[in-house]
């Protein structure tokens, strides 16, 4: 994630990465909507492929802020994983 833009906020690069990475969450969400209420298939799909742009610019961002370690999770325990394996597989 490197567009060669110097940063002359006073922001550091975790806070431009965080503020960045907000911004994909809604607009991903916004497009979202956006596909679900769209009426014509020539609309959606053009929405849809949208979308796909969006939520591959927020993986980037992820992958960007996990790497220089500004965005950590947590793995997750085997047994949690069934249990939630289970609880959405009963409905």
């Amino acid at each position: 994630m490197n567009s060669g833009m110097q940063n002359t906020s006073g922001m550091s690069e975790k806070e431009v990465l965080t503020d960045l990475l907000s911004s994909q969450k809604f607009i991903t969400g916004a497009y979202n909507t956006f596909c679900c209420e769209a009426a014509e298939p020539s609309v959606k799909s053009c929405l849809m492929s949208m979308l796909e742009d969006e939520h591959r610019i927020q993986q980037e961002l992820f992958q960007t802020m996990s790497q220089k370690g500004f965005y950590q999770t947590e793995k997750a325990e085997e047994t949690k994983i069934q249990q939630a394996k289970q609880q959405f597989s009963k409905n």
